[in-house]
């Protein structure tokens, strides 16, 4: 039966290069063109980590050497992010739609994700962006003023303010082009996080998850099933350890729990449980999946990843 559905790309599977990232795209493509070709409505939202960062640093060094390149905020690079991670993703499916033999249009939207300014967030900074660094790099970083993280066992990162979505901007543009029967790419990076301010909307400096703006498009769209894709097939407890469990499902309950018990990292599996959750909660009969790209079928299907159910 056809499903709407809201794929929730990591911006980590793109790549660190544009050839990387081309090649990536292609990857991806195959695999939500999949999805496309059962019959299902598809909105595809896409992490920026990696490339936000790159385009900060870039920002910043440019402003550093010529005093004529004035600073661009953060969410103007969240912008640029989406335009360019966008552009590879919305030709990639173009071109393996039409070898597959379907018509169909996709079109990558630049997307504003409305934020509170008095989020809690703005005062404890917890968003990774950008490369990984040594634990030498990143203490003379955070001499410089830079907030830094440690991310998984796999180095450090800077980490920038990640308040909670409250709105999408462009939802009834999202709905439009998803009833005309047209793929839209949106939400990239989370979305441009902006304010609302005496009804006109500003730009702020911070960078929303992508999987928490994902899980409010899929609520606001009326969306079946939001799918998360990561490094793994499946969601473990006791992850890396001898008693390592990897889980089918998680009910609501099931999953609170493990998170009271400290099971799933900061900044990587812990916000897509969370977001998993609050979409699985919104409405009676909604699900997630948390699983790899190449079993995103195979997941909806049941047959593999963990579904997070009410």
């Amino acid at each position: 039966m056809k499903k709407r559905i809201v794929v929730a790309l990591g911006g980590n599977a793109l790549g660190n290069t544009l050839q990387e990232q081309m090649q990536a795209a292609k990857t991806t493509a195959k695999a939500i063109a999949g999805l496309i070709e059962a019959g299902n409505e598809v909105v595809i939202a896409h992490g920026n980590g990696p490339q936000v960062g790159m385009i900060n640093l870039a920002m910043e060094a440019a402003a550093n050497a010529n005093a004529n390149s004035p600073g661009v905020p953060l969410s103007v690079c969240v912008a640029m992010s989406q335009g360019y991670i966008g552009y590879d993703l919305q030709n990639a499916l173009r071109e393996e739609l039409h070898r597959r033999g379907h018509n169909i249009s996709v079109a990558c939207l630049i997307t504003q994700t409305v934020v509170d300014a008095a989020d809690p967030a703005f005062k404890n900074p917890t968003k990774p962006i950008g490369t990984f660094y040594s634990a030498e790099e990143a203490k003379k970083m955070q001499q410089q003023g830079l907030a830094m993280m440690e991310d998984a066992g796999r180095g450090w990162r800077r980490v920038v303010a990640s308040p909670k979505p409250t709105d999408i901007v462009e939802k009834e543009t999202i709905s439009a082009i998803l009833n005309a029967g047209q793929v839209v790419i949106a939400v990239g990076g989370g979305g441009i996080p902006v304010v609302e301010e005496g009804g006109q909307l500003k730009g702020i400096s911070a960078v929303v998850d992508k999987d928490f703006a994902s899980a409010k498009l899929a609520e606001i769209v009326d969306a079946d099933f939001l799918i998360i894709l990561t490094a793994v097939e499946k969601v473990a407890v006791n992850f890396r350890k001898e008693n390592e469990q990897w889980l089918d499902t998680l009910t609501l309950k099931e999953a609170q729990h493990y998170i009271n018990q400290g099971q799933f990292a900061p900044g990587s599996m812990l916000p897509k449980v969370e977001a998993a959750m609050q979409f699985t909660a919104s409405k009676p009969g909604r699900k997630s999946l948390i699983t790899l790209l190449e079993k995103a079928e195979e997941g909806i299907a049941g047959k593999t990843g963990t579904i997070i159910m009410q």
